[in-house]
């Protein structure tokens, strides 16, 4: 009964400064801090709702 969790890599791209305050929250709970950097999280509907919102400061690749 393992399910096999997709996953997402996603690299913040574009700067998280003078953005909506909603974006930076998105941004921020995603685990991102600097350009350039890359975390790997689970494509649960809540991170994808988060990602679709921030799509045009990151680039997304599937696990």
């Amino acid at each position: 009964m393992n399910k096999k969790v997709k996953k997402l890599r996603v690299k913040l791209v574009r700067s998280r400064f003078g953005r909506i305050k909603k974006h930076k929250a998105s941004i921020a709970g995603i685990g991102l801090r600097k350009i350039n950097q890359v975390v790997e999280i689970e494509a649960t509907p809540e991170n994808l709702g988060m990602v679709n919102k921030i799509n045009y400061l990151v680039e997304v690749e599937e696990i």
